[in-house]
């Protein structure tokens, strides 16, 4: 897995490359000044610290505040920072800094309207593993910043039997029990079904957690009460906003949503020199 700092000092190398032709050229290198970044609109904050990495990795004594933390709302027209320090640094480290803020408080501010949707509901709405590559455990980061909760990190950390998986083994009944024979009992284990019959395999199998992927309304409502509280209940598969409250009242107890980290925008963020 890359480092945050790795990840930064990516983002600096394919921007600046061997060094930045303009500011070198029109800014001498000892003189200092202070910049503020500004919303142009309505935000959840997500990637504060991974800006002031971004500006300390070009001027170590760059001074960084904020009134604001991740997980804030700002108004358009609020200033979210002030940094201050050698100007060719501020100038260099601009545009990556604004990129990581644009796009890790687009995704919490994306997030946090699906979560205001399903305010008073008891349903735990979490992200998938369809994050930019590279970037995961900062869009997953962002998520939580949103209000809303994580799926696995990756195929490393939860056992997920998948469509896939299944025709493999040969069934649902032989893949829980090779798995259940080869993992520690402190890990929970996840399958995916599609239909009633599934589920009810899948069950018996003795899964700890059921997903219902793709299925209609009426599929879920069967299962859950099928399921009744034997394993918890995910839903997952083209799943939007509009979706939601609907899905929260069948009894489930999890939905699970690509869109969070895919279907996110970036924020418009802007940077200004004092």
């Amino acid at each position: 897995m890359h480092s945050i700092q790795h990840l930064i000092e990516l983002a600096i190398s394919e921007d600046v490359g061997s060094g930045d032709i303009t500011t070198d050229n029109l800014v001498a290198p000892d003189l200092t000044g202070n910049g503020i970044i500004i919303a142009k609109e309505p935000l959840v904050v997500a990637g504060l610290d991974i800006a002031k990495q971004v500006f300390e990795t070009f001027d170590p004594n760059v001074l960084f505040t904020s009134g604001f933390s991740d997980g804030d709302t700002l108004k358009k027209g609020e200033i979210l920072l002030e940094v201050e320090g050698k100007l060719d640094a501020l100038l260099k480290g601009e545009r990556t800094a604004l990129n990581f803020l644009q796009r890790l408080s687009g995704i919490a501010t994306h997030v946090r309207t699906y979560v205001e949707t399903l305010k008073g509901k008891d349903v735990r709405l979490v992200d998938t593993r369809k994050t930019t590559p590279g970037w995961r455990v900062l869009e997953k980061y962002a998520v939580r910043m949103g209000g809303a909760f994580n799926h696995r990190m990756g195929l490393y950390d939860g056992v997920l039997i998948k469509d896939n998986h299944i025709a493999v083994s040969g069934s649902i009944k032989k893949a829980v029990a090779h798995i259940r024979n080869n993992v520690s009992h402190l890990v929970k284990i996840e399958v995916e079904v599609s239909d009633i019959f599934e589920a009810k395999e899948a069950l018996e199998a003795g899964a700890d957690v059921i997903m219902l992927d793709n299925m209609d309304i009426a599929g879920i409502k069967e299962a859950v009460k099928v399921i009744a509280g034997r394993a918890l209940v995910e839903v997952s598969g083209m799943v939007t906003k509009d979706d939601l409250q609907t899905l929260a009242s069948t009894g489930i107890d999890i939905i699970s949503a690509g869109a969070l980290t895919h279907s996110a925008g970036s924020i418009d963020l802007s940077m200004k020199i004092k």
